[in-house]
């Protein structure tokens, strides 16, 4: 993966993806949200600008927020101008965080799924580390995390509307990965901050629930092909994932269907946790 520190510009989510199957996949779900008003963060480019889609698609209301105001505006063009708000915001700045979820509320009305997906993923080893490339990604990925969830939830409680949060984690909160100490803690903490957010807010009637994506292909990244070649030895499904793959998974959290379901971690990596399937059949022989 490539040092984000040029791409903080856009507060990505974890990895990227096609528009266009994000709208395919939510043709297909069955859902309908066109009772919804859906906020979006980090939702310019990747699994973010997917979800947007997907829940656009499947007739909802939907902010979309991103810390590039270009790629914010051209996703939502995407989207065309019905049922759309978007607008720039810094997850890990608080002011910036209430400033746009009033906005999106004045703009759609009140939200009832939140999404907060923003999040960087930079490498670096931990004794090359500093305080500010710590704080970066801790402040980003978890403060944001946490900022946005609030905010939504703030707004659900003083309105008394039952609604969903979905956090974005990743496969990273449960393995480790060199250069990463950083961006592994601040999903690991993404992970236990959803539950506890679960159990505090099941009483008002929203649920909230965890995504942790493995290896979503990035149109447009520079991945090295080693890098590729070792992750996709040990996905048993045989591919990459697609924003698809995450959006759709997104559409049913925030659907009736998973009425019953907080506090939980959804894996959508096509069996990667499963195993390690880059082993050859048979193993030791048994004496």
């Amino acid at each position: 993966m490539e040092n984000v520190s040029a791409s903080e510009r856009h507060l990505v989510d974890d990895l990227g993806g096609d528009g266009a199957v994000s709208r395919q996949a939510a043709d297909m779900s069955g859902f309908d949200f066109s009772d919804a008003m859906v906020v979006v963060t980090g939702a310019g480019a990747g699994i973010g600008q997917g979800i947007a889609q997907a829940f656009h698609a499947g007739g909802a209301r939907v902010a979309l927020g991103d810390l590039r105001q270009d790629a914010v505006e051209r996703a939502a063009a995407g989207l065309g101008a019905e049922r759309v708000f978007a607008e720039t915001i810094d997850v890990r700045d608080e002011t910036s965080v209430e400033a746009f979820f009033a906005a999106a509320e004045r703009a759609l009305g009140p939200v009832t799924i939140a999404v907060a997906n923003a999040g960087i993923y930079p490498n670096c080893p931990v004794l090359d580390m500093t305080v500010e490339e710590w704080d970066r990604v801790i402040e980003t990925n978890l403060r944001g995390v946490f900022l946005t969830c609030r905010a939504a939830a703030r707004s659900m409680t003083a309105g008394r509307r039952p609604g969903k949060i979905i956090t974005i984690s990743s496969g990273a909160h449960a393995s480790a990965r060199l250069g990463a100490a950083h961006y592994c803690a601040s999903k690991a903490g993404i992970v236990m901050f959803t539950r506890v957010l679960a159990m505090e807010l099941a009483g008002q009637a929203i649920h909230v629930n965890c995504i942790a994506p493995g290896y979503i292909k990035l149109d447009g990244a520079v991945v090295p092909p080693d890098f590729e070649h070792a992750m996709l030895s040990n996905i048993p499904w045989g591919r990459f994932g697609t924003p698809a793959d995450v959006a759709q998974s997104a559409l049913f959290l925030a659907s009736p269907a998973a009425d019953y379901v907080t506090g939980e971690v959804l894996a959508v990596n096509g069996g990667a946790f499963a195993g390690r399937s880059y082993l050859p059949v048979g193993g030791p022989k048994a004496r």
